[in-house]
């Protein structure tokens, strides 16, 4: 593991701007964004009424079609950032997501000396550790609880009741949306309908390629190997497998496997090398991953003493994140000390060492299996299981092929040549096996 070159962290100390109004008056909060999360934080922090905590600003785009009577009749609305930025709000809690313009307003809240409160994950996992050490040089907060896993205290649960240990592997449902789509598949249902089901739901967006294609848990990831693991990385060194590629029939060979499919976004320390991926893998049964449903989210880390600790609950939705966003915010009213988590810079690289299971769709022919066989076996590669489901048409059969633990890199030359044989009707479809939750 690296040398930790500087400290980064989610903020938790007292600062004087912050402190002076823990004292004597309650923070003032503007929010950035009335959304599905920023409407449910102003519902809570208007119906609960924390002594600490006053809703004083509203800033959305277009702000007129966003009033709502609940909202009481002093606090602001606005459609000009600039003039929310320059107002006496104590805390900026921006909630519209995305590097920009959101980074911006973030950066020129911190430099004038304010705290700030975010859920944006892709801000978090890009520039995280400059924010906060502008934070930090500026005399304000920066907290971003609510970045991963919605209202599941994961980020504070790392900071605080591990930080005694050393972690060396996460794994984790990070995205809700896929964990809706996935849960659904394992019942039968195809992949378009359900995607159609999650838009019309609120799950996905018009364009779902950063859930889908695993964007979203790669940023998050990001995030909770820097305060997991210490290290400081690049979020796109972590290449993303979609779910787009998963169909029933892998459902139906998984289950027969005694496995589920969900979208798993992991990483594990081998010694001096560190290793990252988010895409669709086979999970065992028996592994708490598979337990995950709906829109539920689920992080297990293993610590080199604690062993394995699971965090899992409602990860997606308004209500849950608000609950993140207004913990952070009684945090900062209440002066709670700075958490230091010392990182590095490190690279990540993608090798593991586990079972695969391999799905195939072919015309068939006379040996398409010892062709696969012998390529498997030019890399050391050996064979666990071949499986094939009766009922299916001879000019378009899908079947599997498990192997034992390999190389990764060892697998992608097999499969490589694999995929010029004529026969081969679409892309190998290539899946990493957790066993026992990964053990």
């Amino acid at each position: 593991m690296p040398e930790a070159q500087h400290s980064a962290s989610s903020v938790d100390s007292p600062r004087p701007a912050v402190e002076k109004h823990r004292r004597h008056k309650p923070l003032r909060i503007a929010l950035f964004g009335f959304g599905t999360v920023g409407s449910s934080v102003a519902r809570i922090l208007v119906e609960s009424k924390p002594q600490e905590l006053k809703l004083t600003h509203i800033f959305n785009r277009n702000v007129a079609r966003k009033r709502v009577d609940w909202v009481p009749e002093g606090v602001v609305w606005s459609d000009d950032a600039d003039a929310v930025l320059g107002s006496d709000a104590d805390v900026i809690v921006e909630l519209a997501g995305g590097l920009d313009p959101a980074g911006a307003w973030v950066r020129r809240a911190l430099e004038a000396g304010k705290s700030v409160v975010t859920a944006n994950k892709k801000l978090i996992a890009f520039h995280g550790v400059d924010l906060e050490r502008l934070a930090e040089a500026k005399g304000g907060h920066l907290k971003y609880g609510a970045a991963v896993a919605g209202g599941i205290p994961v980020i504070p649960g790392l900071e605080q009741g591990l930080a005694g240990d050393h972690i060396v592997r996460i794994e984790g449902i990070l995205n809700g949306t896929c964990n809706f789509i996935l849960s659904q598949m394992q019942e039968g249902a195809e992949y378009a309908p359900v995607l159609a089901t999650a838009q019309a739901k609120g799950y996905a967006e018009a364009d779902p390629t950063e859930d889908v294609g695993g964007f979203d848990a790669r940023a998050k990831l990001a995030i909770l190997m820097r305060l997991a693991m210490r290290v400081e990385i690049d979020p796109e060194e972590i290449v993303p497998k979609p779910i787009t590629t998963i169909a029933a029939v892998d459902f139906s060979y998984a289950r027969d496997l005694g496995c589920t499919i969900r979208q798993v976004a992991r990483a594990e320390h081998f010694g001096d090398r560190l290793a990252a991926t988010v895409g669709p893998m086979l999970v065992d049964l028996r592994s708490p991953l598979a337990w995950s449903q709906g829109t539920e989210n689920m992080v297990i880390v293993k610590g080199q003493y604690g062993g394995n600790v699971v965090f899992s609950g409602h990860g997606a939705g308004g209500h849950p994140t608000a609950v993140a966003v207004v913990s952070d915010l009684l945090a900062m009213a209440h002066g709670s000390r700075r958490v230091e988590v010392p990182s590095a810079p490190a690279k990540v690289g993608a090798e593991f060492e586990v079972p695969h299971y391999i799905r195939f769709l072919v015309a068939d022919r006379p040996g398409i299996v010892a062709a696969i066989t012998g390529a498997l076996a030019e890399e050391q590669i050996n064979i666990r299981a071949i499986v094939q489901k009766a009922g299916y048409p001879a000019d378009a059969l899908p079947f599997v092929v498990t192997v034992e633990p390999c190389k990764s890199s060892a697998l992608q030359r097999a499969l490589a040549k694999v995929r010029e044989m004529d026969c081969m009707l679409v892309e190998p479809l290539d899946l990493q096996m957790l066993e026992n939750g990964g053990e």
